[in-house]
């Protein structure tokens, strides 16, 4: 603890170089802030300071130890905080953007966060264009695919599968694809990105070299959409496995390719606050095990 003293005052020291501006902050006299720096020189067996009747300054030793000496202070300021963070409440608005069908999996879990956290706002942003997470003022995002912006934080929340899906009617009239290249006699119902204006490709496991040629019947820019297009009967469309679910019947489940997956995101930092903690944790544990 004594050494912890000293390293405090020289922090102090260093950073205002005066004894008396140290003792100042430290609620000392500037005498007892010389002699315990004098303490911890000897311990270290190092001169820190120069020190004439006018002025203060480090040596090359104690330039050294100032910036690692700073870190430590800072660090130990954080998990103090930390401490403290974890004590309170979670409260307060928490601003979130996920994609416009995130509604799906996210909706059915937020009765139960609600009632664990009460005093959290919720302030949630559906869209497919790809939000800034600092720029747009989120607190949090949820996003699918590969992760490429090295500043925030991750955690992955769960597994999905794109599916070929149609309405059972459609299949009874159509007839039910056996092969990739059966598929090219449908319609297709397919998802224009916004961003780029470009057709979502369709990820099949195909045996030949040559992909199918589809033949588009519909597009839509909007998932939603989409869905409800392939329900009423206009084709064979390609979605995410929770939005198929008890709602449309699957073909050529043998080509699917592997589970993409869905990844919460947050601006680095030291710490967390509570609301945003809770909120992390909670959806880690919850999403993808109820849909």
């Amino acid at each position: 603890m004594d050494n912890l003293n000293g390293i405090v005052a020289f922090v102090r020291t260093a950073e205002a170089l005066s004894f008396v501006a140290a003792g100042r902050k430290l609620g000392i006299s500037a005498s007892a802030v010389g002699k315990t720096i004098a303490k911890l020189e000897q311990s270290l067996g190092v001169r820190l300071f120069h020190r004439t009747t006018r002025k203060v300054t480090l040596t090359d030793e104690g330039r050294h130890f100032f910036e690692s000496c700073h870190r430590i202070l800072d660090d130990l300021h954080d998990a103090q905080a930390v401490l403290s963070e974890a004590a309170q409440m979670p409260r307060g608005r928490l601003r979130v953007s996920l994609p416009v069908i995130g509604y799906r999996f996210l909706m059915p879990v937020l009765p139960e966060f609600a009632r664990l956290y009460p005093d959290v706002e919720l302030d949630l942003d559906f869209n497919d264009r790809l939000a800034d997470v600092v720029e747009g003022g989120f607190d949090v995002v949820i996003r699918s695919g590969v992760l490429t912006d090295s500043s925030l934080m991750s955690r992955g929340l769960g597994p999905f599968s794109f599916m070929l899906c149609a309405a059972p009617s459609y299949l009874v009239q159509a007839g039910v694809p056996r092969t990739l290249r059966e598929l090219e006699a449908h319609a297709c119902v397919r998802y224009r990105f916004l961003t780029t204006g470009k057709l979502q490709p369709w990820a099949l496991s195909a045996d030949d070299s040559e992909p199918p040629n589809l033949r588009t019947a519909m597009t839509c820019n909007n998932m939603e959409a989409l869905r409800e297009a392939v329900i009423a009967g206009f084709g064979i469309g390609y979605m995410p496995d929770f939005l198929v679910r008890d709602a449309l019947a699957t073909v050529l489940d043998d080509h699917r390719k592997p589970p993409g997956q869905f990844s919460i995101l947050w601006p680095s930092s030291r710490q967390l606050s509570p609301r945003l903690r809770v909120f992390v944790d909670f959806m880690c544990a919850r999403l993808f095990k109820v849909v």
